[in-house]
């Protein structure tokens, strides 16, 4: 699978990887490598220009894209709450749940049910990342995207971050996490997905990044700067 930008430019080149239906796979690599730009293409939020995408077997192309979204969840790299409570943010994934049921996805994000009548600006960085989960976590989906979800957080929300992560996956959940943080890589990875340059790395690309003493700048990638 590859994608070109509008101008000619390839930002992902010809990519064959599979995703495991279990634990936490990590797509790592340099900023720029393409890792965001890949996590998109699973959410169907960028369309390949050529080769395909494949949840369970079919074509995301072909597939209803909101319902897939609801499939395949995506927590992204700043958290983004929008105007009102908790409560309100949770009922644009589901408006039919009720308070029990709030309550319930909350605590599966690490956070009580007096969360609910709070507002998003009150939160800590931490707090709204874990209500964006929370979020993301009521449409129960069979997959969580998660694009570098700790990188704007301090080091005591990042561990709640990936203890949370590490919760999810043992719940049955599969997450498929993009990381520039080697530390990071090696906490929460069961399996570890190397890009380069917009490809996959080699087996010696891939050994060679993931034991380098120090990580890559951590300038996040846009969107169509992969």
């Amino acid at each position: 699978m590859s994608l070109a930008a509008p101008g000619g430019t390839t930002i992902l080149d010809r990519v064959s990887a599979s995703v495991p239906s279990s634990g936490i796979t990590v797509l790592a690599g340099p900023s720029g490598a393409g890792k965001t730009t890949l996590l998109r293409l699973c959410n169907r939020l960028e369309v390949p220009t050529s080769g395909r995408v494949l949840f369970h077997g079919d074509d995301v192309a072909g597939l209803d894209p909101l319902l897939h979204r609801r499939r395949v969840g995506m927590v992204f790299q700043r958290p983004t709450l929008f105007p009102g409570t908790i409560r309100d943010n949770l009922a644009v994934a589901d408006p039919t749940a009720g308070d029990d049921e709030l309550a319930t996805v909350l605590e599966h994000a690490a956070l009580d049910a007096s969360f609910l009548d709070r507002v998003g600006d009150d939160l800590s960085g931490g707090e709204a990342q874990r209500a964006c989960i929370a979020r993301a976590l009521l449409t129960e989906p069979e997959v969580l995207l998660m694009d570098e979800p700790t990188s704007a957080l301090d080091p005591e929300a990042r561990g709640s971050i990936e203890r949370l992560g590490r919760a999810l996956a043992d719940d049955g959940l599969t997450l498929l996490w993009v990381s520039h943080d080697l530390d990071q890589v090696g906490r929460v990875a069961d399996r570890t997905i190397v890009l380069v340059g917009g490809r996959v790395a080699t087996a010696a690309e891939a050994d060679a990044f993931l034991r380098a003493s120090s990580p890559p700048d951590n300038e996040h990638e846009e969107d169509r700067s992969s």
